[in-house]
């Protein structure tokens, strides 16, 4: 099931990123939740984010496009984007950069993680 932005859950509401001067591991910051998408900040600014998301099987994100360059990495197990109804299937430690303005999803393979970063400039 494809989850729009309404349908994610944000863990920890009250603590909008990571400690800051602490070493992190990234993959174990977030778990997977039954049925969800969920989505941990690391670091929120004006010029852009960093976030961590857990996706359980089954579950993906819908269409959406962005004013801003997004560049996504997987950090556990595997996953399908489609950029432009063009399919890349990323595994653990792979990346890839989606295009300001062009439409993207995740496809629902499976359980997995990523850390997605919003770069904020250029494009408004």
């Amino acid at each position: 099931m494809n989850k729009n932005d309404d349908d994610l859950i944000n863990e920890n509401p009250e603590s909008t990123e990571l400690e800051k001067s602490k070493a992190h591991i990234i993959v174990e910051i977030i778990e997977y939740m039954a049925n969800s998408v969920v989505i941990k900040t690391i670091i929120k600014k004006s010029t852009g984010n960093i976030s961590v998301m857990s996706f359980d099987s089954g579950e993906g994100l819908t269409e959406k496009s962005s004013p801003f360059d997004t560049f996504v990495q997987i950090i556990e197990g595997h996953a399908e984007i489609v950029i432009d109804a063009v399919s890349h299937r990323l595994n653990s430690g792979e990346g890839i950069i989606i295009p300001a303005h062009l439409p993207n999803y995740t496809v629902p393979n499976g359980r997995f993680k990523m850390i997605s970063t919003i770069i904020k400039s250029g494009y408004e």
